[in-house]
């Protein structure tokens, strides 16, 4: 049976621009080495000079993407790309494992986190999912765009708030929710 979660709250994630330098540095890099491989070898090995054309389209179509249209832009493929040209390359080839892992985790890596509330628990939706009952918890609260929760082995989660214009509901009416749960567990 599945948890109805009548609270849903969206994270800011504010690790999108360095994953996204992250992974135009990585690319940039591996299409300078493949053009270097090129020039130290002088002969056109195809998959050097089919994975270079590919990478450069890919950075310059995110940099259109990012910066022209404002859009959302993943180097999953460039990254992909790069990684079967890697395990071609004569040295490195263990990088070839190490971009495979990159472009399968950089969707998940942008996706902003939520966290459901509902009766019986709350849950973290990130890639590793956490969950946690109302009596691991002192208290929770959303104000001004930060979610506040204090947990009972002093830890506390603060995170801001996704601005969101599709709210269903104010923070007195999420926050009086919490207070009921809360007190529903210590009972």
């Amino acid at each position: 049976m599945a948890i109805v979660y009548p609270y849903v709250v969206t994270l800011k994630n504010r690790k999108t621009r360095y994953i996204d330098i992250l992974g135009f540095l990585l690319l940039l890099i591996s299409l300078v080495l493949f053009l270097r491989e090129m020039i130290v070898t002088k002969s056109i090995h195809l998959a050097y000079l089919a994975g270079s054309i590919f990478i450069a389209g890919v950075i310059i179509w995110n940099f259109y993407s990012g910066i022209v249209k404002k859009k959302r832009i993943f180097f999953k493929y460039g990254l992909l790309i790069a990684a079967l040209v890697w395990m071609k390359m004569p040295y490195y080839q263990w990088l070839f494992f190490a971009f495979l892992v990159l472009a399968l985790l950089e969707y998940n890596a942008k996706y902003a986190i939520e966290i459901g509330f509902s009766e019986k628990e709350i849950l973290i939706n990130s890639l590793f999912k956490k969950r946690f009952k109302w009596t691991d918890l002192s208290n929770v609260m959303l104000k001004d765009g930060l979610l506040t929760m204090d947990f009972h082995n002093n830890k506390l989660l603060q995170e801001e708030v996704l601005d969101d214009e599709e709210d269903d509901a104010d923070e007195e009416e999420f926050n009086s929710y919490c207070k009921e749960q809360l007190r529903k567990s210590a009972a």
